[in-house]
């Protein structure tokens, strides 16, 4: 049996002085089939453990429907293979830049404190999830040493109660290892997100020193232990690319180590946020202001790229390690890309011929119902209402649009209405056929606006009088395998487009979409993600293990503008890049 402990204010393991070298890696942006080489990566940059957080909203998106949950101690699992300990975050809330931080969408109206109600379903998941950590903890002949309570719970709340219901709880399933919080490096962080008797560490992307010194103030007896180094950072639609200089970041963790602290790198490798699990975040020092939908690529500018590659901050983190940790085994092989290829589609159908084969029933009301209301995560819902008449021509007003609409008064399009942004003027005159398209993109995922709703959430106006009685059709973005293609491509927007491509022997790729407007992507009925002519991300990753020997199927459905082809890139591309420091 081995040990990993707290002792005099320092890490041990077996008896021994210990630091902890760890990096970030989500289990659930790799596909499992590349596990192997993302650890050995991990490994051979000089890391000694790996970290992960684990997203409720995948694991139960529907009360007491658990999917995908072995995934965690399969990750583990193979962690342990490469010769990795682990720390685990299990939230229940992670934030991760993930849909919601990770919260299902049916919780919401739930407050993240000690609500019972909330509790309650917290309490049914953590039965389902915790045991399978408990069972590969170090003191059980696994590889986990650390567990973390909450996350950041500092920047949100102050209810220790709540916090305590969570430690409790995780030592009650089996818990032994330290526990753990963490949360930035300011006092009403570390005052509102840590309890007596677990751990506290401290995120943050630079100046070591002074977090350190305000960890210190509050935990003079804790170990220094930065759990999150933001060594990168990530993207939002519609704004720069962010990137952080290799030597500028190397530097910091020089620093850092150098303070005797422990590490962990987040990310060591930040992966893909596949399907529409990407979040948002709200600007403002309150985190209330305008909201930033994330981009579907999770690269972070992280030290291994999206695709597995190590990146010039990989091999000057690596020199930095091996002076604290020694000399880290050999860097393994990069997976094989596909040869550049340009591809054209051949087959489409309109959106709305192909409602019967993708959307759910319709749902009638007196007012718009929400995504939450027609029990759809994301999506798209088709809304339907006729403005009475007869009457002169006003302007239509949505209030509350969340996130996306496309506007039709009697069959033809208006305009385009997005959530904070300007909206247009759309003018009908009654009696009018009205059709809105909503679409959903990423619910905030940090601050206090967490548990948002999709949808219109305040309703239609014509000339300030609301526009009543609706039909809701969802359309979920999942299951495409009925669509009915037909030969022949039309230049309409709202369409799905199927294309082809011929694979000798599957590879990675990247997928561009040169010429087209906003949508999502099919590889093989696997959804990859949103695109946005808007950028700054212009490719999205293909796993090599979504490919076939043979023809593999891709289908995109265009929201705004009808291109001509596809392409088939070995890199990924982005607009104009921005530094950024933390």
């Amino acid at each position: 049996m081995r040990v990993f402990s707290v002792d005099d204010g320092s890490f041990r393991l077996d008896g021994a002085d210990f630091r902890v070298l760890s990096g970030a890696l989500h289990y659930f942006r790799v596909h499992p089939e590349q596990w192997k080489h993302r650890l050995a990566m991990v490994r051979a940059m000089g890391l000694n453990t790996v970290e992960t957080y684990v997203p409720w909203n995948l694991h139960e998106p529907r009360p007491g429907d658990y999917r995908r949950l072995d995934d965690l101690g399969a990750f583990l699992d193979a962690a342990a293979a490469e010769g990795l300990l682990a720390i685990v975050r299990p939230g229940p809330y992670i934030c991760a830049e993930w849909d919601n931080g990770g919260l299902p969408a049916w919780l919401t109206g739930t407050v993240r404190a000690g609500d019972p109600g909330y509790l309650a379903h917290v309490d049914r998941y953590f039965d389902r999830l915790i045991p399978q950590v408990a069972e590969r903890q170090v003191s059980r002949g696994g590889n986990v040493i650390m567990v973390q309570v909450e996350n950041e719970y500092g920047s949100y709340g102050s209810d220790h109660a709540y916090l305590r219901h969570l430690a409790d709880g995780l030592i009650s399933r089996g818990i032994e290892v330290p526990l753990f919080t963490s949360d930035g490096p300011a006092d009403h962080c570390l005052t509102g997100g840590t309890i007596d008797g677990v751990l506290a560490t401290v995120n943050f992307g630079s100046e070591p020193e002074q977090a350190f010194a305000a960890l210190r103030a509050h935990r003079p007896d804790d170990p220094l232990f930065c759990m999150e180094f933001w060594c990168g950072w990530f993207d939002h639609w519609g704004h720069e690319h962010v990137t952080r200089d290799p030597q500028d970041a190397a530097d910091t963790l020089e620093r850092i180590l150098a303070a005797g602290a422990s590490v962990n790198l987040y990310m060591a490798h930040g992966g893909t946020t596949f399907g529409t699990w990407a979040g948002a975040n709200r600007t403002g020092d309150d985190s209330a202001g305008p909201w930033r939908p994330t981009v579907t690529s999770y690269d972070y500018d992280a030290p291994i790229d999206e695709g597995g590659a190590p990146t010039e901050k990989y091999w000057r983190f690596r020199d930095v390690l091996s002076r604290y940790g020694g000399e880290p085994p050999g860097v393994p092989a990069m997976p094989a890309t596909l040869s550049p290829a340009t591809l054209r589609p051949a087959h489409s159908v309109r959106l709305h011929e192909a409602l019967d084969a993708i959307a759910w029933p319709e749902t009638t009301a007196p007012v718009p119902p929400t995504f939450e209301d027609l029990g759809l995560d994301h999506g798209l819902v088709l809304y339907q209402a006729t403005v009475p008449g007869p009457r002169g021509p006003y302007p239509i007003v949505l209030r509350g649009v969340h996130d996306r609409a496309h506007v039709f008064v009697d069959g033809r399009l208006a305009g385009v209405v997005e959530r904070d942004a300007d909206h247009p003027v759309l003018l009908a005159a009654g009696h009018a056929a009205l059709e809105i398209l909503v679409e959903s993109m990423g619910r905030t995922n940090y601050g206090p606006l967490l548990g948002e709703r999709k949808g219109i959430l305040g309703g239609v106006l014509h000339h300030h009088q609301f526009v009543h009685g609706y039909t809701a059709r969802p359309i979920p973005l999942e299951d495409m395998s009925r669509l009915r293609f037909q030969p022949g491509t039309t230049s309409e927007p709202l369409s799905f487009f199927r294309t082809t491509l011929e694979v000798a022997e599957p590879a990675d790729a990247f997928l561009a979409l040169p010429g087209w407007g906003k949508g999502y992507v099919w590889i093989n009925g696997v959804l990859l993600g949103r695109y946005w002519k808007r950028g700054p991300q212009q490719t999205l990753y293909i796993p090599a293990p979504l490919l076939e020997t043979g023809t593999n199927e891709i289908i995109h459905l265009e929201l705004d503008h009808v291109g001509s082809l596809l392409q088939i890139r070995a890199r990924p591309s982005h607009d104009g890049s921005t530094s950024h420091e933390r």
